[in-house]
């Protein structure tokens, strides 16, 4: 029997694919075979399967290694393929993410958690549609591209973007900043397009523009990228989701990938000023400055390993504010480690760091100097193949908000009329266990046990968790939180 796994190397940035298996050299883009084109079969030669789409390698890359079984070989079953579109290289896809969490304190809202947010309440998070030109640049010549992403589902008001597909009222979205959805009033489902760009390329280099996911981290939005139903604080708090711009993706040499590009900044569409938006007090300016994008991923020569560091750096809107009109250099970078150990072990490292100056929090404010704030913290995963179609998975995390600027309570702060002037200032950390069970080749179950704690600076401050936690008004009152979830993945 043949056996087949997941390529570490497509949890790193931008992956280049080992030449021993590759036939694709743009490094954004995994082979058309996804489960194939990485098999260790037998013969030595991988079957390919045309009718799998081509994955974005943005979206691919939080998953672990594992030991696929015969009936998952080929992939997910693509039921809207259609014969016209494969011949023209267009492929449509998508798949339907539901599930369930809950919390020990029985608070409606489950604390920082922010994608599956809502204490026993089923969620369809995300139903998911993908139509894609992917580029054939096999042979070093010229091609063109393009993706577009909807999203449909709770998750939408996460990942929407200023001047696109946020622009509610005007009020402030989960971060606070106006031009999104507010979760107090649009909690439930709504519609959000994160990716909508073309692509050229040419030789070496891929040319990405438009609306796009971030190359920064680890965890991604779309569900199928992910081990976890729940997401790391990194993710959630201390990294962009999207950005509009154009990105350059550069194939140096096989163990070596340059990208780099100017972006809009974060999930930033266009925020253009109008009447209604003058009146917002709380409404920071136009936020149309250029912000830079870019990074590195290393890889040694046998695949196993891979180091990327991506960074981004540009003016951005303050979401806690002392003085309404606050705009102020936003920086950060990421550093995410990948080592497959052996063909059952995974080992993952992601380091984050991030500053917001001309922050105005209440303890960098003063007359003269809003201050900076700053955001920094540590992931480790851990995965092990367990058998053919179960993997198991730890991740370890320390999340450190060192100004109260990144992590709040998104309905108390929705129903102040604006940001919130109070976040918690402190440190976070999560443990959190969970398996992938893959029973056939297009459903994926992952069942999650979760622990939270939070140690803040101060004592008397807010704190995260509790029964009031998710109450108009409420606020928390508990230094840890437990939390089960669990959700199912079909693909289609």
């Amino acid at each position: 029997m043949k056996k087949f796994r997941y390529l570490p190397l497509s949890v790193a940035l931008g992956l280049m694919t080992a030449t021993t298996f590759a036939t694709d050299p743009v490094p954004s883009r995994i082979d058309t075979s996804i489960y194939d084109s990485y098999a260790q079969a037998e013969t030595g030669t991988a079957p390919v399967v045309p009718n799998v789409p081509q994955e974005d390698a943005y979206q691919m890359r939080a998953l672990p290694p594992q030991e696929a079984a015969e009936e998952v070989e080929e992939g997910p079953n693509r039921y809207l393929e259609t014969e016209f579109l494969k011949k023209r290289g267009i492929s449509t896809y998508g798949w339907i993410d539901a599930g369930m969490g809950a919390n020990n304190w029985g608070s409606p809202f489950n604390g920082p958690i922010t994608f599956n947010d809502r204490n026993w309440q089923g969620q369809m998070n995300q139903l998911y549609l993908v139509n894609e030109k992917v580029m054939d640049l096999e042979d070093g010549g010229f091609d063109y591209g393009g993706r577009i992403d909807l999203l449909y589902g709770t998750d939408y008001i996460y990942t929407v973007a200023r001047g696109l597909d946020a622009s509610l009222a005007n009020q402030g979205n989960w971060a606070g900043v106006p031009g999104g959805p507010n979760w107090a009033s649009s909690k439930d489902y709504g519609l959000a397009m994160p990716q909508l760009y073309g692509e050229l390329g040419y030789g070496d280099h891929a040319v990405k523009f438009g609306h796009f996911y971030t190359i920064i981290g680890y965890e991604v939005v779309p569900a199928i990228g992910n081990f976890f139903y729940t997401h790391a604080y990194t993710m959630q708090y201390g990294e962009p989701f999207t950005h509009t711009g154009i990105l350059d993706t550069y194939t140096v040499n096989d163990q070596m990938t340059v990208y780099a590009g100017i972006t809009n900044g974060w999930d930033n569409f266009s925020d253009p000023i109008n009447s209604q938006q003058a009146l917002n007090p709380f409404y920071p300016g136009a936020n149309s400055n250029a912000a830079f994008l870019g990074g590195v991923t290393f890889k040694n020569s046998d695949a196993t390993q891979a180091l990327t560091i991506a960074a981004t750096s540009g003016n951005e809107p303050v979401a806690i504010v002392n003085a309404p009109v606050n705009v102020g250099n936003r920086s950060m970078f990421s550093t995410v480690y990948t080592n497959e150990i052996n063909d059952k072990v995974t080992y993952v490292f992601q380091n984050d760091n991030g500053w917001q100056f001309n922050a105005g929090t209440p303890d960098t404010a003063n007359a003269s100097q809003p201050g900076t704030a700053q955001w920094y913290g540590i992931n480790q995963y851990l995965f092990y193949n367990f058998s053919d179609t179960v993997v198991g998975g730890m991740r370890f995390e320390w999340f450190r908000d060192n100004n109260g600027y990144r992590v709040f309570n998104p309905i108390r702060n929705a129903v102040a009329g604006g940001p919130s002037q109070t976040g918690y200032q402190g440190n976070f950390w999560e443990m959190s266990y969970g398996l992938n069970w893959k029973p056939n080749r297009n459903w994926i179950i992952r069942p999650e046990l979760r622990y939270d704690w939070y140690s803040p600076d101060a004592a008397g401050g807010p704190l995260p968790f509790g029964r009031n936690v998710g109450q108009i008004g409420g606020a928390g009152d508990q230094y840890g939180q437990l939390y089960g979830g669990c959700d199912a993945i079909w693909q289609f």
